[in-house]
């Protein structure tokens, strides 16, 4: 490409528009992008971060609360007209850029997948936001198990979709969280192509109803119906953490194999031309026993920036 059309890239050396039409994104385009994503999440300090999480979790209760609601109101409980309003939390998620677990099966482990940072410190992230989506996601179902909370209709409409959730079996359980992860995972590499916000909850609410349709679970959003079920008797601690264990390692597998090594195999080798990544790759070692969270963006954030970032709260 000509100096004459140098392709326009953001600070971090994303690109913001396509290299051969403007207005799409090639592949390597798109992953660039989200590498870059990735690399913001890992310089996150853990306060912002976890404060980010529990704000992710919260709004993915809204899904359990509109699809229950919608549900009731429609006579429709676990059915298409019931499940309309599902990908609500996620397109808030996704617009708040707030910390989302299954999303972070894509996003960071694009670094890990290009030895710019270690396994350790992936699985610290994840570490940090899934403990802060779970906080988040109990706390909005112990809000809406409080007396008088929820109109008697809509309280009995979250009662059967929790019944439901814990009825499955373990492996169903799992199996289904695989082709969610991927669904979710897809979501996040299709938002890092559009460059709009309409787009963004367009592409957000298209994938995401499939999760309800398709009777596949979500680990968050699933937590926060069975935690609900739990405090309205419908079944026990063990089983919300025994549906949460299963649906969470479908969902890293489908994020991670389905979705994450798929694209990043389609992605060409050099991924940001115009800044050079092997001074920051990491060896072997480095990338399974060492603490290394990127190299991409680190390098031009000053300290003054990062701690003026803390204090705000940072952005998700």
């Amino acid at each position: 490409m000509s100096a004459d059309h140098e392709q326009p890239r953001s600070p971090s050396g994303a690109p913001s528009g396509g290299e051969a039409v403007e207005d799409i994104l090639s592949a390597d385009d798109i992953f660039q992008r989200v590498a870059a994503t990735a690399d913001d999440e890992f310089q996150r300090r853990p306060r912002p971060l976890f404060f980010s999480g529990i704000a992710a979790g919260l709004s993915i209760g809204l899904t359990f609360l509109a699809r229950a609601a919608l549900g009731s109101a429609t006579e429709s409980i676990g059915e298409l007209p019931g499940d309309l309003l599902y990908p609500i939390g996620f397109i808030l998620v996704a617009l708040g850029r707030y910390q989302l677990f299954t999303e972070n099966t894509l996003t960071p482990v694009t670094l890990v997948l290009t030895r710019l940072a270690s396994l350790p410190a992936l699985l610290r992230l994840w570490g940090i936001v899934v403990v802060a989506n779970l906080i988040g996601a109990g706390a909005a179902a112990w809000l809406m198990s409080a007396p008088n909370a929820l109109d008697p209709l809509i309280e009995f409409a979250a009662r059967e979709l929790a019944a439901h959730a814990l009825e499955e079996p373990i492996q169903t359980l799992f199996v289904r969280g695989v082709m969610a992860g991927g669904v979710v995972a897809s979501m996040v590499w299709l938002v890092h192509a559009v460059r709009e916000g309409a787009g963004r909850v367009l592409v957000v609410y298209a994938t995401m109803i499939l999760i309800p349709v398709a009777d596949l679970y979500h680990c968050i959003t699933g937590f926060c119906e069975v935690v609900y079920g739990v405090i309205q008797g419908e079944g026990t601690v063990g089983q919300a953490f025994a549906f949460f264990g299963a649906v969470a390692a479908g969902n890293i597998a489908g994020g991670v194999v389905l979705v994450a090594f798929t694209n990043f195999g389609q992605a060409d080798a050099s991924r940001f031309p115009e800044r050079s990544t092997e001074e920051h790759r990491l060896s072997w070692r480095e990338l399974l026993l060492g603490y290394r969270t990127g190299g991409l963006t680190s390098s031009r954030v000053a300290p003054e920036r990062d701690e003026a970032a803390t204090h705000a709260g940072g952005s998700a």
